[in-house]
């Protein structure tokens, strides 16, 4: 383990009417609209939406890499005025440093922290942790696509974080591989206890791992709805109050996507039917 024993120290988030937005060709690029979202301590929070919706930039905002336009970001209750090891950021590519072994790459932030020395054992622990201890004097290139999202996991999880945040750290991987991961990832989060901030375009990804899915409009984004999901752990893809949610959540996009229509809701339950039978093949 990284710290003794399981923790509970998770961060409480609050993202308090926030704009956000980017100047591009001389004229500001609006990408977030007055957006407001909570959560608890060491809850599990997706954020879904159409890509450019600016859910990428809602974590770096979180991640105190960017400020808004206007609006607040609360970590813990103290407002975020930059970035922390306490709040690491994992991205889809894994970003190790390929001149750099596994450990070395773990280590990155104690030795950027001059902490080093005394953190040799966390960051052993972390390895232990992504099971990767067999694996930590390799190099990136030797190692597959999930486990070098298991070395920027470790990276992550070295400074026992109150807040993860996860831009789809599993997209670019394959159905198996994404599989098990999603399963890793909620287990480290139930024996850490952190506070865990996930982007994905996956419906079924969000419904499997987070307590409660955020789905935005399109850019420039508002929240268009947060849908608590009353379901017990493991999850079952199969089972009818799982495809009630899903349906509903591609209810909400393919509306946001097709325009005020007739025949959008017909058009969400067929995307659900094919859902459903990539799930079940």
């Amino acid at each position: 383990m990284v710290a003794d024993g399981p923790t509970s120290a998770g961060a409480p988030i609050d993202i308090l009417g926030v704009t956000q937005a980017f100047r591009s060709g001389g004229k500001d690029l609006p990408v977030l609209d007055d957006v407001s979202i909570s959560a608890r301590q060491g809850e599990f929070v997706a954020l879904i939406g159409p890509s450019g919706s600016g859910k990428s930039t809602l974590l770096r905002l979180l991640a105190g890499l960017d400020k808004p336009l206007f609006g607040e970001v609360y970590v813990g209750g103290a407002p975020v005025t930059g970035p922390d090891p306490s709040r690491p950021l994992v991205f889809q590519d894994p970003t190790l440093l390929p001149w750099r072994t596994v450990r070395q790459n773990v280590a990155v932030g104690p030795q950027a922290r001059g902490i080093l020395k005394q953190s040799r054992g966390r960051i052993d622990a972390a390895l232990e942790l992504v099971g990767l201890t067999e694996f930590a004097d390799a190099w990136p290139a030797q190692l597959s696509g999930g486990m070098a999202q298991r070395a920027a996991l470790a990276r992550a999880l070295v400074g026992d974080p109150s807040v993860l945040l996860l831009d789809e750290p599993l997209g670019k991987l394959d159905a198996l591989t994404r599989r098990v991961l999603q399963g890793e990832l909620l287990s480290l989060w139930r024996e850490r206890g952190f506070t865990a901030v996930l982007v994905t375009h996956d419906v079924s990804e969000a419904l499997l791992l987070a307590d409660r899915v955020v789905v935005f409009s399109p850019r420039p984004a508002r929240v268009r709805e947060a849908i608590d999901v009353d379901l017990g752990r493991p999850r079952d893809q199969s089972t009818r109050e799982f495809n009630a949610l899903r349906r509903h959540i591609l209810e909400i996009l393919d509306a946001d996507q097709t325009g005020p229509d007739r025949d959008r809701t017909a058009r969400a339950d067929h995307i659900a039917r094919l859902d459903d039978k990539e799930v079940l093949t």
